[in-house]
Formats: structure tokens, sequence, C-alpha cells
């Protein structure tokens, strides 16, 4: 695609919106702004296209999200009547234009003959994910940027499964797209024959009910909540409505909300990042539980799919968790009330990604349980929950990513906050009443275990030259592998781009993954450091993960390897934030 050329033929079209036309002219002779928004199409990855707001092929506007619409509705169609008939369901968050996309995708769809279920407010991702399997909708669509900055937006779609969608379903609606020789004779209903049309559908109160019904189903044994305080942030976005009434029907009564962070704003005015792993984001938050003396600060992202957590320290003062350690405390809670309750199935697993931590693989085999790796993103966790529920091999218990993303009951087919928050709060109670806390614990689990310690940098690469600079970084470490990082010998590469592990003084195996441009470093002590693109930023990360004696020599080889790896390997004395 040339750029020049592309956007001549947007400023040509006669009906350009208004607003769409004056941002380019405003452009008009900026080359290298030309170039940023020209240059692609913005790309739809296995789980949808996410991207900076604004006019061109390259963003995330009206134009653009009728192609994508236009795209899946053919799909639709491809896969006969009955899908056709079963329609969509749509959710969408609390961003810039958010609404208007939702309905926008409900317009395209119907000029198609497929039925929309569009919730008629903001709503989780987790929620829509439910909301599929509730509506017999053949597809999913939510209108989300995750914790990603206020001048994003995205367009996310999943399967009937309620989990993202499958490759082959994804690369049909790229193929779709890009048969579309026309952007602008895209046909999308306007308000009046969207709504004369008899294919929207609203969603309101009833799926969040059922939603709340299955959210019921994991209170444990009944404990004393009153004791616990909870202060909770939704970061002015979708989490404050279920997240609230989740904790009120769970027994909760002492629950504080930040009163600046909860209202639904697009801007996210209070933070610079809308992202609970982010210490921003807990400031306020920290400031309430300090004067309530809350024992537990909890904080979701704009569309709820992400839990972020800060728990009470005995000495004064709140430690935030990291995505590992909140998914530990988690993982244990559950499969110590399970076996203390009799219910542990002797076929359990837990799911966790490529670069979550190893302590988790620990934890559960303390308790017989077995753990699979699947490749970063949710979406490989949810297609393995999805094979074991319909083959009976294995009963899932839990399924996690160090990226604050967990689910543990698989009514919802997509990492799930609210679940997540729920069961913190029951496992911080639990504690309580035991004498000790979620911090106790996790020490305790440490003693047990191993000191595990994680770190994860990003060196961020923007536009065509940053691309093209990460694409360099990867190749290079495959034409040249390090031998050892920080005087440690590396005994494995895994290159799951190839599909193949090539051990250093042993036989090559295969990965038994899908084919992603990851490379992930086994070394002689048991660490390991992987590096990957990232698939919704542009941002090349790289993951350290390390097993200490005492946790001050975790930290320190941590620290070591981190250093060795950013140096070596990808050629910067300093990591990116």
């Amino acid at each position: 695609m040339d750029p020049q050329t592309a956007f001549q033929q947007w400023v040509a079209q006669d009906d350009l919106m208004p607003d769409v036309r004056t941002e380019l002219l405003a452009i008009s002779e900026d080359e290298t702004e030309i170039v940023e928004r020209f240059y692609r199409w913005l790309e739809f990855g296995t789980g949808g296209m996410r991207g900076l707001l604004g006019a061109g092929t390259n963003r995330m506007n009206i134009y653009t999200i009728r192609r994508v619409a236009e795209g899946l509705a053919r799909m639709i169609e491809e896969h006969g009547k009955v899908a056709v008939d079963r329609g969509v369901a749509i959710a969408y968050d609390t961003r810039y234009l958010s609404k208007e996309f939702a309905y926008e995708t409900a317009a395209v769809l119907a000029s198609h003959g497929i039925r929309s279920y569009v919730f008629a407010e903001p709503r989780p991702t987790p929620e829509l994910s439910f909301a599929i399997r509730e509506c017999r909708a053949f597809s999913g669509v939510v209108i989300t940027a995750s914790h990603n900055p206020k001048e994003y937006n995205g367009f996310k779609v999943y399967g009937e499964d309620g989990g993202q969608l499958p490759p082959e379903k994804a690369e049909s609606i790229v193929t779709k797209m890009n048969e579309i020789e026309d952007l602008f004779a895209i046909t999308a209903l306007d308000e009046t024959g969207l709504e004369n049309s008899g294919l929207l559908t609203m969603l309101s109160e009833q799926i969040d009910d059922a939603y709340q019904t299955m959210l019921n189903t994991l209170q444990g044994s009944v404990l004393e909540r009153d004791d616990i305080k909870i202060v909770y942030t939704p970061l002015h976005g979708t989490g404050n409505v279920p997240v609230q009434r989740g904790l009120k029907e769970f027994g909760y009564r002492n629950v504080f909300v930040v009163p600046e962070q909860e209202k639904a704003d697009p801007a996210f005015p209070t933070v610079e990042y809308p992202n609970p792993e982010e210490q921003g984001s807990f400031l306020m938050a920290i400031q309430l539980g300090a004067k309530l003396e809350a024992d537990l600060l909890l904080a979701t992202d704009p569309d709820a799919d992400r839990l972020g957590a800060a728990i009470a320290l005995p000495t004064g003062g709140y430690e935030l968790l990291t995505g590992n350690q909140l998914g530990a405390l988690l993982l244990n809670y559950i499969l110590e009330q399970r076996q203390e309750t009799g219910t542990l199935p002797s076929n359990g697993v837990i799911l966790k990604t490529i670069v979550t931590s190893e302590m988790g693989r620990a934890i559960a085999a303390r308790y017989g349980v077995k753990t699979e790796d699947t490749l970063t993103g949710f979406k490989y966790i949810s297609e393995k929950v999805e094979k074991y529920h319909s083959t009976g091999e294995f009963e899932f218990l839990f399924g996690y990513e160090e990226s604050y993303g967990y689910l543990a009951a698989d009514f919802v087919r997509e990492k799930d906050a609210v679940q997540a928050a729920l069961l913190i709060a029951e496992a911080a109670t639990f504690y309580k009443s035991h004498g000790t806390s979620l911090h106790g614990q996790l020490q305790k689990l440490y003693k047990e275990v191993g000191y595990y310690k994680e770190a994860l940098r990003s060196i961020t690469l923007t536009g065509k030259a940053g691309e093209e600079q990460i694409a360099g970084i990867l190749r290079k470490l495959r034409d040249n592998p390090p031998k050892e990082f920080g005087g440690v010998g590396v005994t494995s590469i895994e290159d799951y781009q190839t599909g193949i592990i090539k051990v250093v003084d042993g036989v090559d195996r295969t990965t038994d993954l899908p084919s992603s441009n990851v490379l992930k470093f086994w070394l002689e002590d048991g660490s390991w450091c992987c590096i990957r693109p990232s698939g919704t930023e542009p941002k090349c990360k790289i993951y350290i993960g390390v097993r200490g004696e005492t946790g001050l020599d975790a930290i320190e080889k941590c620290r070591k390897l981190e250093e060795s790896f950013m140096t070596a390997a990808v050629g910067i004395e300093k990591p990116i934030i």
C-alpha cells in the first residue's frame, strides 16, 4: 500500500465524515505522519486488532471498524444460515468511541441479516465471554483496548465457546477483509435502519444476574467476612458494578471504592496508564487503604479482565503483588480448599503460559496436580479449557498468566478479574481467620517451594522502523544464539517459530505448541529468559525467571540474568520501559 495514494483516496471521498476529513487535512503536509497512518492496514491478529484512535488505515476509526465487521460478517455467512441466525454478542468498555464502534459493528452485521446482542451499557470482557454461550451466539465482539492508554481502542473477536477466536476463523476474517475492494462501499445501516431491522437485541440485567449466579458458585465455606476491609478501584472502567455486586453477594460489607476513580471516564484522568500492573494505578487506593487500615487493595483494568492486588504488610504499608505472586496465592488457595473438602480430582490440571513463573508448577506438584504450558495469550489457555471440557481427559482447576490474568471457573472462557477479585478476597478472609495473612501465606509458600523471582522489561520501538528493529533483534538471537548469560551456560533454546527445542548436550525435540515468534532460553541453574514481540503494542518484551534459596539470592540471580540478557543479547545496557 502506497501511503500517499491511500491518503489521497481517503481525502477524495465525497461523503467522508467531516471530522475525519478535518483530521487528515491537518496532516496533509506531514509526510512522516501520513506514512505512519497509511503504510499498512491495522493488523488483525488471532484475537482481533488494537491501535491508536484516528484517521487512516493504520488507526482505529469508523472505517476500519466497518472493514473488520464486514470480514466477520462474511466469515459467519460462510458457515451457513444457522451461524447467521445465531448472531453475535457485542460488548464495549468505557473508552472513547467504544459504544459508537459497537453499534457500527452491529450496523454492518445487520446489513448481512446477522443478529447482534448488544449490551445496553459498558460491561467487562469476561461477561461478554459468558454472554456468548448464554445467548447461544455464533461469535462475540468486545470493543476495548484493555489496559492501554486512553489514545487506544480495539476490536476483539470471540468464538462460540466464549474463548478468543480460533486461528482458522481468524484467518478467514483476514482473508475476507483483504477481499474488500472498496472500503467506502461497505454497507452499514443507519441508526433508524438498525432499530427497525429486528436484528438488534439489547442485553441488560438478565445477563448480569445470570453471570452473578455463576460467580456465587465460587463461594467457599461460610467465613466471618466483617473482619476484612477491602479498598477497590475500577480505574474508571467496567469492573465497578460487577465487582461491587460480587463482593456484596459474597457477604463483604466493608468494601470501599476509591471515589475519584469510580466514575467511568474515557480520559482515565487519575492515572497515566489504566493498568493494575502499574504502581501508579494504586496510589489513590493506597492512600485510602492506609486511612481505613484495609487488609486488601484491588484494582481492575478498563475491561475488567485483569486484576491487580496490594496486600497489607505486618510492618505497615502495602506491597503490590506481581501477577505471578497473586497467581501463586490464588492457585494454592484453590487447591488447598479442594483438598480440604475432598473435591480435588485425581486428573486435575492447571494451565499457565510459557512466560509465567515456575512457582505455580512447584505448588501444583505438592497437591499431585499436573501443570501444562501454553503460548503467551489467554486464548491458548481458553483453547485448552475447551478441549478438556469436551474430552474429560483433565478437570480444569485454574489458569493464569503473569500479566494479571486469572480464571478459576470455566463458565467464562477468558481471564476474569471479577472471579479473581472474589477469590482473593475470600483467601484473605480465610488466612486472617487462621491467624495469618496473604503476606504471611506468601512467605510460607516461598519457604516450602523456593524463592521464585521474575522480571519483565520492554523495549518500546514504534512505527514501521520499530517493527523492523524488533524483527532484527529476534533474527540476531536466532542466527547467533548466546551460549551463556552472566556466566551460566544455556542448556536449551525453545524456538516457538520453528517448533524446535535445541538441546545443547542432548537430542532436539519439538515444542508441541502452535507457531509463534518467541525464543526461550533455559540455563544450567534452572533459570530462564524469554523474548517476544508484543502482539498488541509496539514493544519487544523480555521475561526473566529464577529460583533462589533465599529472597536475596533470588533477587541477585534475577538482576544478573537481566543485565546479561539485555546487554549481550539485545545490545543495550539499560532496558527501555
